[in-house]
Order: structure tokens, then sequence, then C-alpha cells
């Protein structure tokens, strides 16, 4: 099958299980409206998702208990017919419980490795601020590079590989900051927030009988969404687009407000994720607006902040916004080049 995108000119190879960019777009409508019965009124938050999931990302949800954090990743999960894991972080969470072990058979007196939760489609990392650092850190390898490494041998993980965490913020008792580099890692940071009038109305209505996550049905499988994830993949993103990406991280490392800008682990990760923005729209091509639309949720958890900054009751949110605004953008005519 031939996949051709909405760019003129531009057709996808014709390989076994391809999908096009209208199929894309009808997938991920699908898991959007599959999670929208468990998280109401929050479409913002259920499109960073996805764009996540179709971009190889990693999703970290960071906000106060009770909101619908973990309802976000089971829905997810849930939405998609793979294996799927979750573990409950806390301060007596070894390494070992999240990668799995090297264990002594006395049958063929040789050590056996037991893979951990890690090894599958979905990881849902529950409170994953409430284990020590050293036990966060267990999922860097397997974030980064889609592999464990335990004993000296690797082991690789399955594909799609996806890490959905949640998190309390830092200030509530018994958690603890997220060390930079893990950070860095997730592809995109959401907060759920508190729903509105009508639609916590709605939650009370649809929740009062049945939990929707109980009913909630698988709308595609592993198989094909390595196959949309390799549509995105062939997402056009032209030159004078590209400079954008790079010209917008790279000037977070100039701002004053800041003490740490992104990474060039956040450019990739932005550009993605842009592509990923695009092809939700049934777009072949980037364009500014995509990397605009996804900027803040990929790049604001990668900063921190200056004393100034935070003294002045600043918030990486709010300094990606004002580049936004600063940063020139390419003319529409070219930015789809």
């Amino acid at each position: 099958m031939t996949a051709t995108s909405s760019r003129p000119g531009m057709e996808y190879p014709g390989v076994e299980g391809a999908v096009g960019l209208a199929e894309v777009a009808d997938l991920a409508g699908r898991i959007a409206t599959n999670i929208q019965r468990v998280i109401v009124g929050k479409p913002d938050v259920v499109r960073v998702a996805l764009v996540t999931l179709l971009a190889e990302g990693h999703l970290l949800v960071e906000d106060v208990p009770g909101v619908g954090k973990t309802s976000l990743a089971k829905a997810l999960a849930r939405s998609i017919d793979c294996s799927v894991s979750r573990v409950q972080f806390t301060p007596d969470l070894l390494p070992g419980d999240i990668t799995g072990m090297s264990v002594f058979n006395r049958q063929t007196t040789e050590f056996e490795f037991r893979p951990g939760p890690v090894f599958a489609n979905v990881v849902i990392a529950d409170e994953i601020n409430r284990a020590s650092p050293k036990t966060q850190s267990a999922l860097l390898e397997c974030m980064a590079e889609h592999q464990v490494t335990v004993d000296g041998a690797t082991y690789a993980l399955a594909a799609p590989f996806m890490v959905v965490a949640t998190q309390n913020p830092i200030e509530m008792d018994g958690t603890y900051p997220l060390p930079e580099a893990q950070r860095d890692r997730f592809t995109a940071r959401v907060s759920v927030g508190y729903p509105d009038a009508a639609a916590e109305l709605a939650m009370v209505d649809e929740h009062a009988t049945a939990d929707p996550l109980e009913n909630l049905r698988a709308v595609t499988d592993a198989r094909r969404v390595r196959a949309v994830v390799e549509a995105v993949r062939r997402v056009h993103l032209g030159p004078e687009v590209r400079q954008y990406c790079v010209d917008m991280v790279s000037a977070t490392r100039r701002l004053p407000e800041l003490r740490l800008g992104a990474s060039p682990r956040a450019t990739l990760q932005l550009v993605r994720a842009a592509k990923a923005q695009a092809a939700l729209a049934g777009r072949g091509f980037v364009v500014p607006d995509d990397v605009q639309a996804i900027a803040v949720p990929v790049l604001a958890h990668r900063l921190l902040l200056a004393p100034d900054a935070v003294a002045a009751r600043r918030s990486t949110t709010d300094i990606v916004r004002s580049l936004l605004g600063r940063q020139a953008v390419p003319a529409p005519g070219r930015a789809g080049a």
C-alpha cells in the first residue's frame, strides 16, 4: 500500500502495514475519544498525550492528587491492545524492582534474569517522585535507549515503548524532585488541572454508577501504533522550520532568567513532537504553528529558573511563552518548503 501525504508531490514508500496521514489522524481521533470518556473536558491534555505517543516519547503528568493523573495514564494504556504494567513508586522501592534482576536457579546452578515491570509496551510509573533518586535513575537507560542492562547483559525492550509517569508537586510531603537528567528524558509534561463546573458535573453523573475505566476497550494494537509512528517519522520538516526549532531551544541557554536552558535532546524532542502535531492535523509537513502548539509541554519542564526569577514568581511556562512571542517566525511561504 502506498500512503500519500497532503503535501503535493510527497509520497510515502509502500511497505507492508504502512499507513497514510489520514489514517494517523483517524486513529489518533479514536484514541482521543476513548480517553475523553474518562478524562472529561481536557482536550489539550489528551492532545499532548497523543503527540507524545506518536513521537515515540515519554509523558510526565504533574499535578495535585485527585485530578486524574493516573486515570489519564491508564486510559491511554487501555486504549491500545498491548502489554501494560503499573509500578507504584514508594520510598522503599529498589532499582531491581523496576528493571528486573538475576536470580540463582538451584536446579541449573546458574543465574537467570527475571524481567521487571519495565518490560512492557506502556509502563505507568505512578507517583514517580515518591521514590529515591537512585530508584528513579533506574529508568534512565530504559527511556533513552529502550534497553536494560543488568549484570553486564543487555536486554531490548518491546516496541512501542512508552513511560507515562505521574508525580505530585515537590512541595508536598514525602516527595523527591526528579533529577535534571531524568526530566530531560520525558518528551513532554502536562498538568491535568481542575475541571470546570460543567465538566465536573458531567464527571459526577458518569462516574456515579460505574468507573469508565472498567468499560474502556482498546481501539488499536501495538502493531498499528508502530505503523503510525513510522508514518510520523516521515513527516517533512523544512530547513526554515528546522532552524526555527534550533533557534528557539538555543535561545533558552542565553536567557538571564534561567540557570539551565534546554539541551540538544530537547531540540530533537521538539522536532519529533512537531511532526506528530502536524500528523494529527493531517499534514505531511511541519509549520511553525505545530512547533508553537507543542513548545511549552516539551520545553518548560527542562528549564531551571535563576534565583531572581524564582523571587519574582516567574515560571518556566511563562518564560517559554514569552520566548515564543519574541522569536522570529519563518515566512508562511517558506515554512513548509
